[in-house]
């Protein structure tokens, strides 16, 4: 039996006393010792990103520790003759898709998990908690039987399909808490004035929704551009294949091509970093109100 959770009451409390601002023992720290641990850390992690670019515009046999005269053949290389134009096409088309197909199913389903109750839904909630301990290796025997009885096997869709199942759980967890923080009482309002749920739901609630789809469409975008697993499992044409199994093919037994394998890897990360660069601020938004107990 499927039941509305009704809205919480109202309650309203008196505001307590602020008492006086006190000094804290943070506030009394040096400087210092905050900017060089600080610096030092940045430092850490930026060298490996200079070691790439290094590499990647370098000229090749060269061994200076600056890109000095630069050159961008590595890049021209792994582009035309080792195919990462495909490979990056195919990476495109898998991580939009899976963004389009994780946010709509989370979406109806985080709705539904917020406002309606039903039988076992602690239980449901319980096995999506669960399913984000199981690797995605395990996943690859039944996906792949799956697949080829469906004769889906080497074809994007079933990328597409493996790594919007392996989305799934996280994001309506997600976008189920996002949805818990929009007042009940903007839909009832919005049913009062004539408006099925549906239409409330899209001209009311939606809008207040966009840093959760945002971080959500993100998240499931960065993984499905990254992920190894599936692609190499499930694509065996080379003209179908994704950025880090072409960034697989760069290495082998024998020797490594570490100009183009440079050159490949910024190509795969700068979109990713245009990404994210530009929506970290419904990003951040979107993870904090999501995130919250049910």
């Amino acid at each position: 039996m499927i039941t509305e959770i009704a809205p919480a009451p109202e309650r309203v409390a008196a505001e307590p006393a602020r008492p006086g601002r006190k000094r804290r023992a943070w506030d009394e720290v040096p400087r210092w010792q905050i900017y060089v641990p600080l610096t030092i850390y940045l430092l850490f992690t930026l060298i490996p990103f200079y070691w790439i670019l290094l590499f990647a515009l370098r000229p090749a046999g060269s061994t200076s520790l600056v890109p000095w005269p630069m050159t961008f053949e590595h890049f021209e290389k792994v582009w035309t003759e080792r195919g990462f134009g495909t490979y990056f096409t195919n990476s495109v088309y898998v991580g939009l898709a899976t963004l389009v197909l994780t946010t709509v199913v989370a979406l109806a389903g985080g709705y539904a998990l917020a406002r309606f109750d039903f039988r076992l839904k602690r239980g449901f909630m319980l096995a999506l908690l669960c399913s984000q301990f199981v690797p995605g290796a395990l996943l690859l025997v039944p996906l792949f039987q799956i697949f080829a009885k469906l004769q889906m096997i080497n074809s994007l869709g079933s990328v597409v399909i493996a790594e919007t199942v392996f989305q799934l759980p996280l994001s309506m967890i997600l976008i189920s808490g996002f949805i818990r923080n929009v007042p009940y009482s903007l839909e009832e309002a919005a049913w009062v004035d004539g408006c099925n749920r549906m239409t409330g739901f899209r001209i009311v609630v939606l809008p207040l929704l966009r840093p959760g789809l945002i971080a959500v469409g993100s998240f499931a975008f960065v993984h499905a551009w990254n992920h190894f697993l599936f692609a190499l499992m499930f694509l065996s044409d080379q003209g179908k294949q994704t950025i880090p199994v072409g960034l697989n093919t760069l290495m082998s037994s024998d020797s490594v091509d570490l100009g183009a394998l440079a050159a490949g890897g910024i190509i795969a990360a700068v979109p990713v970093v245009i990404v994210f660069a530009f929506i970290q601020k419904w990003l951040i938004t979107g993870f904090s109100a999501g995130a919250v107990k049910g």
